[in-house]
């Protein structure tokens, strides 16, 4: 076990007795350990490298359509309230003068390379356009997330059901009729509900 290990179990420990819970109950005798091993889950992230998960492409005649991925579930933590925020992702890209594309399964890994990470949702949106941008050079990308938050479903304004959207368009996506055309194609933002 390491210092800061010790020091959360020992600051949970603190917590429950302030107030009035026995930390060594039968409920909540395991729960630092449980936290912290859903801490580390959540933030796996850190350890993965975009660039090699984008790194193996290959070419396919696309005729200048876009590739798209959508209803990509994902679950984050709020680096503001250290609660979680859960929803769907769409993204895209057009791919670049080379043709060259990833698997489709690349997309949604890359998505959970920045949701695994203690994060703000308008920070992935971003992230992913810009991995893309910089490891596929393609024409344009496109990330488009819809989530609820714990923060603003359980606490604060206590508001269960109300979806964040955010976006991020990168190249031909910038045209407002190009990158209406995408959304339309693929049923968001409203579908991200």
């Amino acid at each position: 076990m390491s210092v800061g290990e010790e020091l959360v179990r020992q600051g949970f420990e603190q917590l429950f007795r302030e107030r009035g819970l026995d930390p060594d109950g039968e409920a909540l005798a395991g729960t630092p350990d449980r936290w912290l091993r859903a801490f580390e889950e959540f933030t796996t992230g850190y350890d993965e490298d975009p660039e090699k998960i984008l790194g193996r492409t290959f070419e396919v005649d696309h005729s200048g359509y876009p590739i798209s991925v959508t209803n990509v579930v994902f679950t984050s933590v709020c680096e503001h309230h250290l609660l979680p925020f859960s929803g769907l992702a769409m993204i895209s890209y057009m791919p670049g003068a080379d043709g060259r594309v990833v698997g489709l399964s690349k997309l949604p890994r890359l998505l959970d390379v920045y949701a695994r990470r203690l994060q703000t949702q308008e920070q992935i949106t971003k992230q992913v356009t810009t991995a893309l941008e910089l490891y596929l050079k393609p024409k344009g990308s496109a990330c488009v997330i819809g989530s609820e938050h714990g923060c603003l479903a359980n606490r604060g304004a206590r508001k269960p059901g109300a979806v964040m959207v955010t976006g991020s368009f990168t190249g031909v996506y910038e045209d407002p009729a190009t990158r209406r055309d995408l959304l339309s194609m693929l049923g968001g933002p409203a579908a991200y509900r």
